[in-house]
């Protein structure tokens, strides 16, 4: 049953101690605070709770959001920022420990990856990992067709097909996939961020929470709030982003809630 917009008929908010918060579409457009999105946050830790910013982007490294947070007027802790990059460095660690990786990724989702350990290589690597490349190029789309079309595995850090903007939808890694699809007929073999249950799993444990009484709150059906409903979290829709009841009146997945945009959860908490 679909829940009404704007409503917490059980109360389900009150029991939530720590709210994982999708960014692009959910807190922020492009640099531009969502309305009671910064009230939201101040209510959150005024009710005596906590909130991380849980991320697919995977074109910025936590320290960039950091600093892109701190120029719209929020100081956060690097620490309360957990990105879909950051849970592949864990998988590959932990599924592929010393494989050479060609990474297909902005500079500075290169240099995390480096710094945590990764090996990164684009003329003999063993793996290859997509991720949301906005610097790219007809080259470097040859390349990664070519590497995935030989066999290797291949990973992604994401799904997302589109990225909320403030003018609008730019593609992300999820046509990227349709991109190399299209020439070298193979999709990711394992993809890490939301809905996977690997960035969720990553969350709990780095953060120590309770998935029972965490919330994961996003604009996006497929990714933030399958995450939360089918990993054992309370999985919220915010109508700011991308999806739409239209949406929702189609989905497979059904939202625990829905609200218009996190300030109308204020009441609730």
């Amino acid at each position: 049953m679909i829940p009404e917009i704007n409503t917490d008929e059980q109360s389900i908010l009150k029991n939530i101690t720590c709210f994982a918060l999708d960014m692009d579409g959910t807190i922020y457009l492009g640099n531009r605070w969502i309305d009671g999105a910064r009230e939201f946050l101040e209510a959150v830790e005024k009710a005596g709770k906590q909130y991380v910013f849980l991320t697919n982007n995977s074109s910025k490294n936590p320290q960039a959001y950091v600093e892109k947070l701190g120029r719209m007027g929020l100081d956060v802790d690097v620490s309360r920022i957990v990105t879909s990059g950051q849970a592949t460095i864990a998988y590959l660690k932990r599924e592929f420990p010393g494989r050479k990786v060609y990474l297909l990724g902005n500079e500075l989702l290169k240099e995390q990856f480096s710094q945590e350990g990764i090996l990164l290589d684009e003329e003999m690597p063993e793996v290859v990992v997509v991720g949301f490349d906005t610097t790219l190029t007809y080259v470097k789309m040859c390349r990664v067709c070519d590497l995935v079309r030989e066999g290797l595995p291949y990973i992604s850090t994401h799904p997302d097909y589109n990225c909320p903007t403030e003018k609008g939808f730019i593609p992300d890694a999820g046509a990227i996939h349709a991109f190399i699809h299209a020439s070298a007929f193979r999709y990711p073999d394992h993809i890490v961020g939301k809905p996977n249950g690997d960035i969720m799993d990553y969350l709990a444990v780095r953060e120590g929470v309770s998935k029972k009484e965490t919330a994961m709150v996003g604009d996006r059906l497929y990714t933030d709030v399958a995450a939360g409903v089918n990993n054992g979290y309370t999985g919220i829709l915010v109508l700011s982003g991308e999806a739409g009841m239209k949406d929702v009146e189609t989905s497979e997945t059904i939202p625990h809630l829905i609200f218009s945009s996190v300030g109308e959860m204020i009441p609730f908490l």
